[in-house]
């Protein structure tokens, strides 16, 4: 009884198997996506992204970027990208966006998915990009500094402006585990722009208070992306997940 138990159990599993591989996507270029995620944020800003993207075939890998320097955070992805099986799909949100036009040059990357992200000039900063006097942001202005000079939203900011679409249990969360992005940074260019030379695509937020939507647009015809907008707070990645993921294994095709 006991060995039919188990073989019983092992069908069971091998059927398992077969399933989730039956949901693999044939049409996949891409074997892995890196995820980068911004400021006030940490990796675990993707996981109601990560199952979809496993159910379609994909290997993920969600950097933790320490938000000390934009060299910093290039670092650790560029280890993420070395871990991960090629070709890669880069993806970053917000200040993410940031990291991956320095990073995507990378040849393993295929192609490059902005999230509601800022996409960089070369040679420009996040400071300049952000063209604040144009488009001014409310999540920006109610930004506090620490001592050390590192930025953070307060909780009732983090609720109301960053993720007004998310339940306030779980943005009370995010409060609660953001990182905190070094206010240096701000200030320090990008190289290069690997925009230029990867395929792009860009999910608009369209009710974003951090990054505003209207930026995004620009950035989006700027950079040649193909771009989807979704009715969605800055933090797009946790309302909208399955529309994020969609895109990036669009951008995996």
């Amino acid at each position: 009884m006991i060995l039919k138990a188990a073989v019983t159990s092992a069908s069971i599993a091998l059927t398992a198997l077969a399933g989730s591989a039956s949901a693999e996507d044939p049409d996949l270029t891409a074997k892995s996506v890196v995820l980068v995620h911004g400021a006030f944020a940490d990796g675990s800003a993707w996981s109601g992204v990560v199952p979809f993207l496993e159910q379609a075939g994909l290997d993920v890998i969600s950097v933790q970027n320490p938000l000390d320097s934009l060299a910093g955070d290039v670092a650790f992805t560029n280890r993420a990208i070395a871990r991960a099986q090629g070709p890669v799909v880069l993806v970053g949100h917000s200040w993410g966006g940031q990291v991956i036009t320095e990073a995507g040059l990378n040849d393993k990357v295929h192609a490059l998915v902005y999230v509601a992200a800022y996409a960089p000039n070369a040679g420009q900063s996040l400071g300049e990009a952000a063209e604040l006097d144009t488009f001014p942001a409310p999540g920006i202005a109610a930004l506090q500094q620490d001592d050390a000079g590192y930025f953070f939203l307060p909780d009732d900011a983090m609720a109301s402006l960053f993720a007004h679409d998310v339940p306030k249990a779980d943005a009370d969360i995010m409060a609660a585990t953001q990182g905190l992005l070094n206010s240096e940074a701000l200030g320090q260019p990008v190289s290069h722009a690997a925009w230029e030379h990867k395929p792009s695509f860009y999910v608009i937020a369209g009710e974003d208070y951090m990054t505003p939507t209207a930026l995004q647009r620009q950035f989006a015809k700027k950079i040649g992306a193909t771009a989807r907008e979704v009715d969605a707070s800055h933090a797009v990645a946790v309302s909208q997940p399955k529309f994020v993921a969609d895109m990036i294994i669009e951008a995996a095709k």
